[in-house]
């Protein structure tokens, strides 16, 4: 169970940083995190959208890997 919080934890914190950014509808986006890996899985509007999911991540202690699997719907 401890392993679970933390992740829990990265989770709702990326989930709060997405819904705070201008440029991401964090509503269509799911979020997945395990000992430091995040992968991001959804939908977009476009390519900025996408990078700009990413790179909110790279700031974020505890990600050490990133796994955009975001898709970009016209």
């Amino acid at each position: 169970m401890e392993a679970l919080a933390p992740a829990c934890a990265l989770v709702d914190h990326v989930h709060g940083l997405l819904s705070q950014s201008p440029h991401i509808a964090p509503r269509d986006l799911q979020v997945i995190a395990d000992e430091g890996a995040v992968r991001l899985h959804g939908t977009v509007g476009s390519f900025f959208q996408k990078q700009m999911a990413q790179e909110l991540l790279r700031r974020v202690d505890g990600v050490e890997r990133i796994e955009n699997l975001l898709q970009v719907n016209w």
